[in-house]
């Protein structure tokens, strides 16, 4: 029997850890977080008063064992002047699902079975989350794309009214072997997941060690200067009773050139590989060469990734 998965996360951090996991025989089990409000999303969540359908889309693609055709079609994106303007057809679908299903959860269980998915996508939650943040001034910024584009530093996230996790999500954590933060902003795709009482709960409930799969670049406003440990440490002030078992790093070189352009147009550093550090966060460290540059652009080599992860899993 495979091992259980639960992979907790959002946005493309997520979806691009997936791409590579499914390529492994595991049991996989996808938590998604449901606060985004840009874009599509948020013109969806404010007509139908849905949760956030976009992430979902990512990784219900991500997952999907079908045609690359159905995939483009599942992302294409209209560019019109009329009220489409803007939405995936991905969207658009999940939120018909919700409407014809009565809830976001049926939804994605019917597509899902049209796109052949390897694995199950969970919402974290069937409410209408809205997600605040605490800057480093004090003031309280609400809705998450307020939250990202808001030049300054986060202390803390939390949610306008607590969410009621759904029964899938928690039985997964309950049940899993292991249980990954993905890669991914913290702020705004993994700490939604670890704000929610109950999966924290369920967390500490499980048997299934904790990994944490670290980004390679930090986050501005969010990561500025952080090293792997710090990244550690501040997820383990999210969780319960127990922290992060096993931790992901890149230890490769990312060209100085490359290092130098995210900088300048994005103020992001690559994350320091602090191994000097890692005694003092309790967690066991697999470490390689996970830089894959695509399109002029850092990411993790997800095969690789998804090899380290399922190694592990044969050792248990």
């Amino acid at each position: 029997m495979n091992k259980k998965v639960v992979v907790l996360g959002g946005g493309t951090g997520l979806s691009a850890l997936l791409r590579g996991l499914k390529q492994f025989p595991v049991d996989i089990t996808a938590i998604v977080s449901v606060c985004d409000d840009g874009k599509s999303t948020g013109i969806l969540r404010e007509e139908f008063n849905i949760p956030a359908v976009g992430d979902i889309r990512r990784v219900l693609v991500a997952l999907s064992e079908t045609e690359p055709l159905v995939m483009d079609l599942f992302n294409y994106r209209f560019n019109t002047t009329s009220d489409l303007d803007g939405h995936t057809v991905g969207n658009l679908l999940l939120t018909a699902m919700t409407e014809i299903t009565g809830n976001l959860s049926d939804g994605i269980e019917a597509l899902s079975k049209v796109m052949n998915l390897k694995g199950k996508v969970v919402p974290l939650t069937e409410d209408n989350v809205i997600l605040m943040a605490e800057m480093d001034d004090g003031c309280i910024v609400q809705g998450e794309h307020n939250i990202t584009v808001d030049k300054r530093k986060i202390e803390r996230v939390f949610y306008k009214e607590e969410p009621i996790p759904t029964e899938e999500a928690v039985k997964a954590i309950e049940e899993a072997d292991l249980i990954i933060l993905s890669m991914g902003s913290l702020f705004t795709s993994i700490i939604p997941n670890l704000i929610c009482d109950k999966i924290v709960e369920a967390i500490d409930n499980s048997n299934g060690k904790i990994m944490y799969v670290c980004n390679m670049m930090t986050q501005p406003g969010e990561t500025d200067d952080f090293t792997v440990t710090d990244h550690v440490k501040l997820l383990n002030g999210y969780l319960g009773k127990r922290k992060i078992d096993l931790v992901i790093a890149n230890k490769g070189k990312i060209a100085p050139a490359l290092v130098k352009k995210y900088e300048s147009a994005e103020q992001k550093d690559a994350v320091v590989y602090d191994s000097k550090n890692f005694s003092r966060i309790s967690a066991k460290v697999i470490s390689d060469d996970f830089v894959s540059i695509q399109n002029d652009l850092v990411r993790h080599d997800v095969i690789k990734l998804g090899f380290h992860i399922f190694s592990y899993l044969l050792k248990m």
